[in-house]
């Protein structure tokens, strides 16, 4: 494959680190973005360009910062949507206002990004989008309703998406990981909310002690999940000479646990057959 241009948010640390210095490794170009370019200066001195992107600016911002993407090397070809935060709480205990701001980030922000590049890949019939979503995009947690439902729904937004697009000749890959060793649970990405309502109290407060010794522990190793996703964009190394899905789990958690989802559906399904297929009008 030829010499590919990628643009990735969220680069200051885990995925989006581990993306641009492998994007780099390969032969690849990469336009590295964050709300701080301080954060991503490191970056810039292994060869990426660097851009400050904060996706929850304004779409129009948002716009000017793709087009000087576009303009750094005349294209882009890649564009990963990876900046990501979590929201952890009780229902009763998040306020609304947090809960914008996680989908704010999480949703808001991708659909923002991919707006602003999609007349881009449109023009040039070419491009592939790929999402970083979450096992928490199959399964929602208890007391992280905020991040699985940031989760779900971009789920669904990209699904759409991808339809939508690939008579286009874009490609759309939706990556699934489960708990990898990136800072997604470090303080200044984990915004907790521990319940001050005695019913949830005990429960909530093991659940934010639970997060905070995993930060930085989880089981995943970042760097084979990054290989793994340049082979399916490049269509390489695990990917060679095979075809590539729309949505693709990362993660032995992510397996067992996506697993038993679709064993339980397809369970339910067989079990309530009759009564799920009995609502249609008499003929």
């Amino acid at each position: 494959m030829s010499q590919l241009v990628w643009l990735v948010t969220g680069c200051s640390s885990g995925f989006g680190e581990i993306l641009i210095q492998q994007i780099l490794s390969r032969g690849d170009l990469a336009i590295a973005t964050a709300r701080n370019l301080d954060k991503i200066q490191h970056l810039g001195k292994l060869g990426a360009a660097t851009l400050e992107l904060d996706v929850t600016d304004s779409q129009e911002t948002i716009n000017d910062t793709v087009a000087k993407a576009i303009a750094e090397y005349g294209r882009i070809d890649v564009v990963v949507n990876n900046a990501a935060h979590v929201t952890a709480g009780a229902w009763e205990d998040v306020e609304y206002d947090q809960l914008l701001a996680q989908f704010d980030t999480n949703v808001f922000g991708v659909f923002k990004v991919t707006r602003a590049v999609l007349p881009h890949f449109r023009e040039r019939r070419a491009g592939v989008m790929v999402f970083i979503s979450s096992l928490s995009g199959w399964h929602g947690h208890a007391f992280t309703g905020p991040y699985a439902g940031s989760k779900f729904a971009l789920e669904g937004l990209v699904e759409s998406l991808g339809r939508e697009t690939e008579g286009f000749g874009i490609r759309t890959l939706l990556v699934e990981p489960g708990r990898f060793r990136t800072m997604l649970l470090s303080p200044s990405n984990l915004r907790a909310v521990t319940s001050k309502i005695p019913d949830y109290a005990e429960v909530s407060r093991a659940n934010m002690e639970g997060l905070a010794k995993e930060d930085r522990k989880q089981p995943g190793d970042t760097n084979k999940a990054v290989k793994v996703i340049l082979d399916l964009v490049r269509r390489e190394g695990c990917a060679l000479g095979k075809e590539v899905p729309f949505r693709f789990p990362l993660g032995r958690d992510a397996y067992e646990t996506i697993g038993e989802k679709c064993k339980e559906n397809l369970h339910l399904l067989e079990d309530w057959h009759d009564v799920i297929t009995s609502t249609d009008h008499d003929v």
